[in-house]
């Protein structure tokens, strides 16, 4: 089964001014394709060939000699889920019974969006900031390094998630990796996705 690049569910300039044209053509025609084009390589002669997505991530991230494999098909799911989690004229009202889970595992949504914040900025070097629903069903945030992701580690459901790696923002924020974060929480997120995802989780 070959990995495909999916389209964007908007158009390159779709996101602006918070995100440029020049940033998502960049983000997702290179580096997003790159991962796609790898993986490809890759998995010929894994033994994974005939596995889904989720599954090669899971089995490979396991695999002393998954390495490589590993890092470009969670690359590709990972960058998958982050277009969708965006959407034009985001931020915004959270739909009701996530926006009541958040406020009673948090205190209230402002502190929700500090720790998603904190996490980010927090993450040294490459790397995600993720809004999780536990296995115990909890909501909480957490951070991980290069292309590892809550499937891998099997630390829960991902709700939402932002790149942090530079060239998710270097472009339009240079290194304030935190006016990057604060704009994705306030104008990108598309909560509607969130809740769908928190609603067939939960």
């Amino acid at each position: 089964m070959a990995f495909e690049l999916p389209s964007l569910p908007y158009e390159y300039d779709a996101l602006e001014p918070v995100m440029s044209k020049e940033t998502l053509e960049y983000h997702h025609d290179k580096h997003h394709n790159a991962y796609v084009v790898n993986a490809n390589k890759l998995i010929d002669g894994s033994g994974l060939e005939n596995k889904s997505l989720e599954d090669t991530i899971k089995t490979s991230y396991l695999s002393a000699k998954g390495g490589g494999l590993f890092n470009n098909v969670a690359q590709h799911w990972n960058h998958i889920e982050f277009w969708k989690w965006m959407k034009p004229n985001g931020g915004g009202a959270i739909p009701g019974a996530l926006e009541k889970k958040i406020i009673s595992d948090f205190g209230s949504i402002e502190a929700m969006k500090e720790e998603f914040i904190k996490f980010g900025v927090g993450q040294f070097g490459s790397g995600w900031v993720w809004l999780i629903l536990g296995q115990e069903g909890k909501l909480y945030v957490t951070n991980t390094s290069n292309g590892i992701n809550p499937l891998a580690i099997g630390n829960g459901i991902a709700l939402l998630g932002c790149d942090v790696w530079e060239h998710s923002y270097y472009i339009d924020y240079r290194n304030a990796r935190i006016d990057y974060i604060r704009a994705f929480v306030s104008n990108l997120v598309n909560w509607e996705r969130v809740a769908d995802i928190f609603h067939q989780s939960y």
